[in-house]
């Protein structure tokens, strides 16, 4: 199944990524798919450090999961924050201490690239964003409700 603008919220991953980016949104204002990816479990600290040093050839290589649902995730990344408000801006991931830019996937297709290194920024009041992620949470508590 395709995960579209209609079907995102149906997705089984749908309330991990939800959950994933109100604990991030706790820390900071901006969310990306690699911090969700840790946040979810799919990408260790130990194997994101070694992709940015250099000593991982691209990001999927150490992904916890298939690439159709990394793919899916972030799809569902991207209907989520636009649900949000939230403001993108694309970065580009370099080696640490180095220039070199860095790889996400085997096939280094644009649109997927742009995909992982999309960050998405919170751009309203903190009152507004303290309510979201005290929803979420409780919504992650009490499923039923």
């Amino acid at each position: 199944m395709k995960t579209t603008v209609s079907t995102y919220r149906k997705d089984p991953l749908y309330p991990k990524i939800v959950k994933a980016t109100a604990e991030i949104l706790k820390e900071t204002d901006e969310i990306s798919p690699v911090m969700i990816l840790m946040t979810m479990g799919n990408l260790t600290k130990k194997d994101y450090d070694a992709w940015r040093r250099g000593e991982v050839r691209y990001l999927e290589r150490v992904f916890q999961g298939s690439l159709s649902k990394a793919n899916r995730i972030l799809r569902i990344i991207g209907f989520h924050a636009h649900d949000l408000n939230m403001f993108p801006s694309q970065n580009t991931y370099r080696r640490y201490n180095k220039k070199s830019i860095l790889r996400f996937s085997k096939s280094g297709e644009l649109k997927i690239e742009e995909r992982y290194s999309k960050h998405f920024r919170w751009n309203q009041s903190s009152l507004k964003k303290t309510k979201l992620i005290e929803q979420t949470l409780s919504e992650q508590r009490n499923p039923s409700n």
